[in-house]
């Protein structure tokens, strides 16, 4: 599956195939092209095969079909020393007898760069991610985010064009973990490297990327804008995958252009934008994000289906007010609704309606 910076790939992966025990593929048939200075995120569940495809680019796993290439050359046997690739790890791999200091001036030392250059490029480095007071401590006397930072700076510190990222914010805690997300957003966009980023963290992705590779067994089930993966997931793995997710199982019961009637479980109808079905009669999971419900029938379009829900819990979180409802049989329907002046509070036992615009709901495959 190759985006639209195919023309321009700056890195491309060519029917790449992985597997360890020769029998079972862990990657399977990887198509991917990747522009330059592209932010690029490979994000799926454990086993996926993200992190194996980021290992295969960073030279420390060995493809086992198919080749991968940088700016146009095929370094499948090109030893990772020489790729020119900038890494960084959950775990920071930060020598531990090394200053922070020091620690920069490895990957320079390895390139053979003299010390006054050496010294100029670490202080650039160390100002990138505002640690130029650091420069002496060593990784015991930091803390995880300063560490974290570190670890970026080495990264950074030989200037490389690529810089491969393997869950480099797993470790930190939730309000950290957000604000390195736009440290580095933000150090993508000044530097204009490509970044590739690997993470299990759907928010992240949506975040920081230029674009998003979800994987699912050893494929790409969908590369797109994070907008657009979002809001037009192309398989019920994606819809499911990304963000909070209600599901209803139906039938199609008529289908014409964008537009299809889906007869629920209980025999309700409700309307839907057709996605990977075509034909009447076929099961179908009826996929709406839990913000795009709406109970106010001004808000709701003229002419389409509404089903009727009974509240079973209201949760304040502050922003928004999540109300779970039983609808169509199930009691794991969420609806989500902004914190807004003159927003009502559902109760417990309420009756309502709800409905949607019909492109918001997505009927998908059933599986």
């Amino acid at each position: 599956m190759a985006g639209p910076h195919e023309d321009a790939a700056f890195v491309q992966f060519e029917r790449v195939q992985k597997s360890y025990d020769g029998a079972t593929l862990v990657v399977k048939d990887l198509n991917l092209s990747i522009g330059k200075g592209e932010f690029l995120t490979m994000l799926g569940p454990s086993g996926s095969g993200k992190t194996t495809c980021l290992m295969m680019l960073a030279g420390f796993e060995t493809a086992t079909s198919g080749e991968i290439r940088l700016a146009g050359r095929p370094i499948n046997q090109v030893p990772p020393h020489k790729r020119g690739i900038g890494m960084v790890f959950q775990n920071y791999a930060l020598f531990p007898h090394m200053t922070v200091g020091e620690n920069l001036a490895f990957p320079l030392e390895v390139r053979g760069i003299g010390k006054a250059e050496r010294e100029a490029k670490i202080a650039r480095a160390l100002d990138m991610v505002q640690m130029g007071a650091f420069a002496n401590r060593r990784p015991a006397q930091l803390s995880g985010g300063q560490q974290q930072r570190i670890a970026l700076a080495r990264a950074l510190v030989f200037e490389p064009e690529l810089v491969l990222m393997d869950e480099p914010l797993g470790a930190l805690d939730k309000q950290l973990r957000e604000h390195m997300q736009f440290e580095i957003k933000h150090l993508h966009e000044n530097l204009g490297i490509t970044v590739v980023y690997v993470t299990h963290d759907q928010g992240e992705a949506l975040t920081m990327s230029d674009r998003v590779a979800v994987f699912n067994d050893g494929r790409i089930q969908q590369l797109a804008p994070p907008d657009e993966l979002y809001e037009r997931p192309a398989n019920s793995f994606v819809a499911g995958f990304i963000g909070e997710n209600n599901r209803l199982p139906g039938t199609i019961e008529d289908i014409s252009g964008d537009r299809a009637l889906v007869r629920l479980e209980n025999g309700e109808l409700i309307d839907a934008t057709p996605v990977n079905i075509s034909r009447k009669g076929q099961q179908t999971l009826v996929s709406v994000r839990p913000e795009r419900v709406e109970f106010k029938p001004e808000l709701m379009p003229p002419g389409a289906h509404t089903l009727e829900a009974e509240v079973l819990e209201f949760i304040y979180m502050g922003d928004i007010f999540r109300t779970r409802l039983r609808v169509a049989g199930r009691d794991d329907f969420v609806m989500k609704s902004r914190n807004a002046q003159g927003q009502r509070r559902l109760q417990p036992g309420e009756r309502i309606r709800i409905g949607w615009v019909p492109q918001d709901a997505r009927a998908l495959d059933p599986t």
